[in-house]
């Protein structure tokens, strides 16, 4: 009987004490090795994404070593955000699943760790160069000069959602190469990654087009 070791991760000491995010960790790995084999460890992490090193992690790699048993997670994204800590696990010797994507490939599994470590990075420099440009333009609080900031700001709306939609674009053409073969499917690649839309939002089919749509009219000679 196949034999599988259960990996929990949570961001902070507080879901880790309330059991917020756990429980439907829990819920979802159990649920899934239920007819499969059985469960012979869990284990519980209380730490970021972004940090590699994770001893719990390692005390769960070591049990499947041991038991010759499958590492389970909910999601990729409970595993990590770091493409080179993803191919560090999967070439060393254990073989894993996220629940929410199990029939997923080597390749796909590196798209979308990938799409996720790129936008989690862009996140403070998009911060840093949205701050810049508002210094740059005397924008500061207070300033009575509404309409004039309203127009700049409208125009720099404009500017990072067409540089949004050229970044996210060849990853929506890599999960396609993938096998996402509708907007659905990216969109659904897109959301288990954990990268957010513009507004922070999960991406849905629509969003997916019009997102592709303005990076073709943007930049229609440099994107396939």
């Amino acid at each position: 009987m196949q034999r599988f070791v259960g990996y929990y991760r949570v961001s902070t000491k507080g879901q880790g004490r309330s059991g917020l995010g756990l429980e439907s960790q829990q819920s979802s790995v159990r649920s899934f090795i239920t007819g499969r084999g059985i469960l012979v460890g869990e284990y519980t992490e209380v730490e970021s994404g972004a940090i590699s090193r994770r001893d719990r992690l390692d005390a769960a790699l070591a049990c499947c070593r041991r038991e010759k048993a499958i590492l389970v997670i909910a999601k990729l994204d409970r595993l990590a955000r770091n493409v080179r800590f993803i191919t560090q696990l999967m070439e060393g010797g254990v073989e894993f699943v996220a629940v929410d994507m199990p029939t997923a490939n080597k390749l796909t599994i590196h798209i979308i760790a990938a799409i996720a470590e790129h936008e989690r990075d862009l996140i403070s420099q998009r911060t840093k160069d949205a701050l810049a440009a508002a210094k740059a333009r005397g924008v500061v609080l207070g300033n009575p000069r509404l309409d004039r900031i309203r127009a700049e700001g409208c125009r720099a709306r404009a500017i990072k959602a067409d540089e949004f939609a050229k970044r996210i674009y060849p990853f929506c053409l890599a999960l396609r190469k993938a096998g996402a073969n509708t907007l659905m499917d990216i969109a659904l690649g897109l959301n288990r990654a954990g990268v957010l839309t513009q507004r922070s939002k999960s991406w849905t089919p629509a969003g997916v087009r019009n997102v592709m749509i303005r990076a073709r009219r943007v930049s229609p000679s440099t994107l396939p």
